[in-house]
């Protein structure tokens, strides 16, 4: 087995696919030593294993590590006895430079930050502050070493470079930089000796790489044999090709004539592919310059339909629709390519629905799992997938789906009702926020309660007269009089005494009415009741003062003991909560410390959240269903169709928002990871990866007043494309691809069969709405049926009075000024002024 880096490209992930089967038919020396491939993302990782136990017949012992994971198994290999580099890692960062910018701040260069904590919320300004510091300068370490490299030297005295020599400056850690530098000079002085490198690494379906990592796998090359799977859309060399922008950009800078314009030879080729493919152009450029062993395999599509035309042209880059070109003709009845233009995002998954059930009914080989639907904001969808497909009007219309991707608050039912027990803290404690975490099933089954009890307790809070506050004290701390009346506590009492003793709602005791209305068996539920509500109160008080993170994660655990009975489907998501819990106990326990300090709940609660925006729940792509997830990067896995949802023009590609201090975004290099960039490659991959069709859907018509809205610049592009190159006979080409749908699904046109297969439904609850909606359209003549005469050239102008009746209500001004019908308490009103 030879060492050094191996390219493998193809436009098919396929085709790569058995390239790596192949590749590794050849065992590694030890039966023990695990196969490692990096990819950069889970669902990539799945349908590898599934591909390769395809081929092999089995896949076991392979490890699919990301690449910062991958980078550092490296290095602590090579360079066995450098110092740890966790205090490096953002997560922990972050809270090294909460606890050293608070003294930096009142040192020059910091008024802004100094001025930007400033507040009753310091706590929290601080800590979001400096996790965006943080994950910066860990960008810095990976994309601008050398800048790093002379902050340490003391060239630079801007804030940031003053804060990154705080950090750098003793302790036992090394960051990232300085460990790839040793690392650089460890293999270079002997890599003959450097011992424990993985004997084979593979590298596949990643879209694009930081220089870092490739120079990383450029030195471990000469020990360990590289192998690289790139997905390259296109068999001839466009490392030169320019979109029309970039074209621009450039003879407007240089301000050229035609003729020096043409002396340039700036490349075009095939225009998606050079609007689209610059993020894996620089990728594939970076590898250009090293000294690789290349293998390329590429397939031809065809052109059976538009898709596979448009495939084939970015293929061989080619762009059609130039000067005296023929535009290419395409079948009446292709549809391989479809957009869709929806009033809203409920209208977009209904139509989709229905399109989905049109492809099962034409085509019966096709199966869910060969479908994969996208969107750019998976949780602004997920409500609308759910009503469509959760709940079909004929079991034979189920369609079985997932949905990846989820935050996992969203999905979970416990960090909700954990979440609101920290909300209580500073709120006024009012029975509807009592009563909500009461309602989750795990809560209830802690204290021995059943949903069905929910109703009594309720009867008997409304009963008691229990509104809101504790007791006194609380109303005290709201800056209202010191009273007791619809308390907590007074309630509570009401309902003890009431158990204890009658009252008949006539004595009291101790001031105070008993409730009488409990009985029987009913005590059980108000002392589970009355515990839940003991220990919340409990944990309130505590909630309210500043603790240190060590406190605060023994407080939030004793939580989800004492409020939390976990069953098989919550015990996943229990410990997701424990994991960022005993993260935050670790960080607290580090030694040296890395933060001393106290904290608020308002900081911590949004620490939590912060976490749990970024940790998914990690399941939910390709499981046998029509996968629905998110549009994210290294997403190019083929199926048969691929749907986009969303495509709206403000929607995507994403922005990203830089912050202004971020040097990486004001001073951009080739190789630097842009979310546009992402996006726009994205688009490429998810049409390149389409086999069969590929349907797209936007919100294209206002739902207020059917006014046209933009698609996104990608859609704009593709039409702009097929519009140029391809032309159907008998009908207009754009007319052909996209649809532009009605704004209720019970509109007739999608039943009666008069606009052919463009609109349909197999709807029958809208079906029968449709034909009700026919039945009082022909039974009601027009109110006005011939157009109105010249009211004359004194109605060519109009005073202020008249106009503002007119936008007031202009029905009524049509009746009444025009038609002389109103009503018989406007007529001394109208008779006033004259027609």
């Amino acid at each position: 087995m030879g060492t050094g880096i191996h390219l493998y490209t193809s436009n098919r992930l396929e085709i790569l696919a058995e390239a790596l089967a192949e590749a590794l038919r050849t065992p590694l020396k030890s039966p023990f030593d695990r196969e490692i491939i990096v990819v950069q993302s889970q669902g990539m990782a799945r349908w590898i294993s599934m591909e390769m136990a395809r081929r092999h017949g089995v896949c076991a012992n392979y490890d699919f590590p990301f690449p910062n994971t991958f980078v550092g198994r490296i290095f602590r290999q090579v360079i066995p006895d450098s110092k740890d580099g966790s205090a490096f890692e953002p997560g922990i960062m972050a809270w090294r430079i909460m606890s050293c910018l608070p003294r930096l701040m009142q040192g020059k260069g910091f008024e802004g930050i100094r001025q930007y904590v400033r507040g009753k919320e310091r706590d929290l300004r601080l800590l979001q502050l400096s996790i965006r510091i943080a994950d910066i300068f860990d960008q810095y370490l990976l994309y601008r070493p050398e800048m790093v490299f002379r902050w340490e030297r003391g060239e630079e005295d801007l804030w940031q470079a003053v804060l990154w020599r705080e950090l750098a400056t003793g302790g036992d850690s090394i960051h990232r930089a300085a460990l790839a530098r040793l690392f650089f000079q460890t293999i270079e002085r002997s890599p003959e000796r450097i011992k424990g490198l993985p004997e084979r690494v593979s590298i596949f379906g990643i879209s694009s790489l930081p220089r870092f990592h490739v120079q990383v796998l450029s030195s471990i090359c000469r020990v360990t044999r590289v192998n690289v799977f790139l997905m390259n859309p296109c068999k001839e060399y466009w490392g030169d090709i320019l979109a029309d922008r970039e074209m621009k950009r450039i003879t407007r800078k240089r301000v050229l004539t035609p003729s020096q314009q043409r002396e340039l030879h700036l490349e075009k080729g095939n225009s998606l592919l050079a609007s689209m493919g610059r993020l894996g152009r620089d990728f594939l450029n970076l590898f250009s310059d090293l000294d690789v062993e290349e293998m390329e395999t590429f397939e031809d599509p065809g052109g059976r339909d538009l898709l596979s035309w448009i495939q084939s042209d970015i293929l061989n880059l080619r762009n059609p629709g130039r000067e005296r070109e023929v535009k290419r003709r395409i079948s009446s009845d292709d549809e391989s390519i479809r957009i869709h233009s929806c009033h809203s995002p409920m209208r977009e998954v209904e139509v989709l629905y229905d399109q989905i059930l049109s492809m099962f009914e034409r085509d019966p080989s096709l199966e869910p799992k060969d479908i994969l639907v996208m969107t750019p904001d998976i949780e602004v969808y997920t409500p609308y997938i759910q009503a469509v497909f959760d709940v079909p009007e004929q079991e034979i219309c189920k369609i079985p789906y997932t949905i990846a991707d989820r935050n996992i608050r969203n999905e979970s039912k416990v960090i909700e009702p954990f979440m609101r027990i920290l909300d209580l803290a500073d709120s006024r404690v009012g029975v509807s926020r009592v009563m909500a975490i009461l309602e989750s099933g795990p809560v209830l089954r802690k204290f021995d309660l059943k949903e069905s009890h929910l109703e009594l307790i309720r009867k008997w809070l409304a009963e008691t007269g229990i509104r809101w506050g504790i007791d006194e004290k609380t109303r005290e701390m709201e800056g209202l009089p010191r009273f007791r009346n619809n308390t907590w506590a007074e309630g509570i009492e009401r309902l003890l005494l009431g158990y204890a003793m009658p009252g008949r709602n006539e004595r009291l005791f101790s001031g105070v009415l008993p409730y009488d209305n409990i009985e029987g068996s009913e005590a059980q539920v108000l002392g589970g009741f009355l515990e839940f509500v003991e220990r919340l109160f409990g944990e309130i008080r505590s909630l309210r003062e500043k603790r240190g993170l060590r406190d605060w994660a023994e407080i939030m655990s004793r939580i989800l003991d004492e409020f939390f009975m976990p069953d098989e489907e919550t015990e996943r998501d229990l410990q997701a909560i424990r994991d960022m819990i005993n993260d935050l106990q670790e960080i607290g326990d580090m030694d040296p410390p890395v933060f001393e300090g106290e904290m608020d709940l308002k900081a911590i609660r949004w620490y939590l959240e912060n976490s749990m925006e970024r940790k998914g729940l990690g399941f939910g792509f390709m499981s046998g269903g029509v996968t629905f997830c998110a549009m994210l990067p290294m997403r190019s896995i083929p199926f048969r169709v691929i749907c986009l949802l969303g495509m709206d023009g403000d929607a995507y590609p994403r922005e990203s928002q830089h912050l202004s201090f971020d040097l990486v975004a004001q001073h951009p290099k080739p190789g630097d990871r842009s979310r546009r960039l992402d996006d726009r490659y994205l688009f490429l991959e998810a049409l390149l990866s389409a086999r069969e069709r590929f349907y797209i859907s936007y919100v294209g018509q206002s739902i207020k007043d059917n006014s046209v809205m933009p698609p996104s610049v990608l859609v704009s592009e593709l039409t702009d494309y097929i519009e140029q190159g391809f032309q159907v006979e008998g009908e207009d080409i754009m007319e052909h691809v996209l649809t532009k749908h009605r704004i209720q699904p019970f509109n007739p046109e999608y039943f009666d069969g008069g606009a052919g297969e463009k609109y349909f439904s197999y709807s029958e609850v809208n079906c029968q709405a449709a034909k009700k909606l026919l039945t009082e359209r022909m039974d009601r003549s027009p109110f006005i049926e011939t157009a109105l005469k010249d009211p004359g050239e004194e109605w060519h102008t109009v005073d202020v009075e008249d106009l503002c009746r007119f936008f007031g209500n202009p029905c009524r001004f049509l009746l009444s000024r025009r038609l002389g019908i109103f009503l018989e308490e406007e007529r001394p009103l109208l008779e006033e002024r004259e027609p």
